[in-house]
């Protein structure tokens, strides 16, 4: 390959997650709405009869599709699906930061406004109830944070001989951070958890 038709294919490339094109990619809707004359984050219970996380706390969201021009046209129509609400009842939306799983998963987090007078009509299959918690309980009250530990066990043909080290390689195990919330006798954690702390480190 000579050196002009190598510049031609790199210069104008727009720089992304490595391997992206293997993840699977997701988008949510962190929902705010005024109750009272204050704000509340509210939340979905995932549907009992759900294969994956079946009863977990939740925000909208779900998988990015073809149909879908923007990952913010994904959180919005899963929104409305989930919650049954109007798309004209969603406003002032805006994106927070994304997030690369190391278990081969995007997620695209946004955060928006529900009208107050919106009708809320749960969709059974997937939202068993639905619920909401003052913005300030979070703003006042820090998250419990858990570490998980990974450990790295490489499968039995692995080439140690190829590698510095051998079987003595001195791997870096991964550490996770879980986030919990509890409110009343709800919990709230995992990833739900660590877009809202990440939220609420924003509009502080």
């Amino acid at each position: 390959m000579d050196p002009k038709s190598m510049l031609e294919k790199v210069k104008n490339r727009v720089p992304d997650v490595l391997g992206n094109k293997d993840f699977s990619k997701y988008a949510i809707l962190l929902p705010l709405i005024e109750k009272e004359g204050e704000i509340h984050v509210l939340f979905e219970v995932r549907s009992y009869d759900l294969r994956n996380q079946p009863g977990e706390i939740c925000f909208p969201g779900g998988k990015i599709d073809f149909q879908d021009q923007t990952e913010e046209d994904t959180a919005v129509r899963e929104t409305i699906e989930e919650l049954g609400i109007k798309r004209e009842e969603i406003s002032n939306i805006f994106p927070l930061d994304y997030i690369v799983s190391p278990f081969g998963m995007i997620v695209y987090t946004f955060a928006g406004i529900i009208d107050p007078e919106a009708e809320f009509r749960p969709n059974p299959p997937e939202v068993d109830s639905i619920f909401t918690v003052p913005l300030s309980f979070f703003l006042e009250k820090e998250p419990k944070v858990y570490s998980i530990n990974f450990d790295i066990q490489p499968e039995e043909s692995f080439p140690y001989d190829l590698i510095a080290g051998g079987e003595n390689y001195n791997w870096r195990t991964r550490q996770v951070d879980e986030f919990f919330y509890i409110y009343g006798d709800k919990v709230i954690w995992g990833l739900t958890a660590k877009i809202l702390a990440h939220f609420i480190e924003i509009i502080r």
